[in-house]
């Protein structure tokens, strides 16, 4: 695996381009690396809805749920599924919409310097062993790639948007994501 400078593409993942997401800030360095955690429906996992929310052809009619969210124009950089399968959305040199208001030791609007890597999971649900391995196999790239990415420069959602966003949540395990991110672990 390999990260194209040129166009901001991981090579060879899933492509499934999404609309949601425009130009950095000239000039701005990415520093930061924000996971997250989506599932839907809340809680459900293995469907085609992430991909849709994130290309905006999710539809209201499909869930209940749906209803309240299919308006929303969101996106992450990856979306890594409950079997490990990585999936992009934004070239990594764009601004993907996953963030929202958000800070980062006192520097606002994340979405700027970030790349955002969405799990599939819930926040009460353990993550799949195969998930915290791709994670760690793409993030250490990505620190390769993109050096102001250090180990402290990677965080959660909810870390970033505290009272708005609980996730990747308590079911996340930094431990042990942090030892397979470990230079010692890498395969």
């Amino acid at each position: 695996m390999r990260v194209d400078t040129t166009t901001g593409w991981l090579e060879p993942v899933r492509r499934t381009p999404s609309p949601n997401y425009d130009a950095r800030p000239s000039g701005t360095e990415i520093d930061l690396l924000i996971v997250h955690g989506i599932s839907l429906p809340p809680g459900e996992f293995g469907g085609q809805w992430i991909g849709a929310l994130f290309t905006n052809t999710l539809t209201g009619e499909a869930h209940p749920y749906f209803a309240g969210i299919h308006h929303m124009r969101v996106s992450a950089h990856l979306l890594i599924d409950r079997r490990g399968v990585v999936t992009q959305f934004v070239p990594f040199h764009m601004r993907a919409w996953h963030a929202g208001e958000s800070s980062f030791r006192g520097r606002l609007s994340c979405n700027d310097y970030s790349i955002g890597i969405e799990l599939e999971g819930s926040d009460t649900v353990s993550y799949e062993d195969v998930q915290y391995k791709a994670l760690a196999r793409v993030a250490r790239l990505l620190m390769a790639t993109y050096p102001g990415i250090a180990m402290d420069r990677i965080t959660g959602h909810s870390d970033v948007a505290p009272g708005r966003k609980t996730d990747p949540g308590p079911a996340f395990d930094w431990r042990y994501f942090r030892e397979l991110l470990d230079a010692r672990y890498a395969t």
